[in-house]
């Protein structure tokens, strides 16, 4: 069986977008991408909102550039992990996908995120903070992963939905050059 993970990169104060909808303050520096890179390693599949893939969907063709945060290596890595993985999209307006191993589904439906689940083999992860409040709000998600970037944006899109209690347990912390900061969190089922 799978488990769910909701990863994000955040700024100090809680955001994966600015207020103008840019993330480009949010490329992980070398050591954090190479980090990332193996938490990804696992992963099978990739449930998207719309954003979130099209944002992705750069993978597809991606070169590295110089200067890029990271090595080339771990930049060839995580490009074959995504290009190698699954990838569902939820979307109600997305017509076709162009990636060849991605399906679009109209409606995030519980009951076929938990089949989906149940009959994997590996870990898969949800992107995109809407997709993600959705999937907390029906208690699909084992495992938050946060990144924190060492940058107040002053508002934007938060990485968490309004309106839900959850309360965690911490597995993991670890403090990477530059000021970032990965958290990973287990929800604590109540009885």
């Amino acid at each position: 069986m799978g488990q769910l993970i909701y990863s994000a990169v955040t700024s100090l104060d809680g955001y994966v977008e600015d207020q103008e909808g840019h993330i480009d303050w949010s490329a992980p520096e070398g050591e954090l991408f190479s980090f990332i890179t193996d938490l990804e390693r696992p992963i099978s599949t990739y449930l998207y909102g719309r954003g979130m893939y099209e944002a992705m969907l750069d993978w597809e063709t991606a070169q590295p550039s110089p200067g890029q945060p990271g090595s080339f290596s771990t930049f060839s890595d995580f490009k074959s992990i995504w290009l190698n993985a699954q990838q569902v999209v939820y979307s109600r307006t997305l017509e076709s996908v162009s990636s060849s191993r991605t399906r679009v589904e109209r409606d995030f439906d519980a009951q076929s995120v938990r089949h989906l689940k149940d009959s994997s083999e590996h870990d898969m992860t949800v992107g995109g903070s809407t997709l993600a409040g959705q999937a907390i709000r029906l208690g699909l998600v084992d495992e938050l992963r946060l990144f924190v970037l060492p940058v107040i944006l002053g508002g934007g899109k938060s990485w968490l939905p309004s309106g839900v209690r959850l309360d965690l347990e911490l597995l993991d912390i670890r403090r990477f050059p530059h000021g970032s900061t990965y958290l990973s969190y287990r929800p604590v089922v109540s009885n």
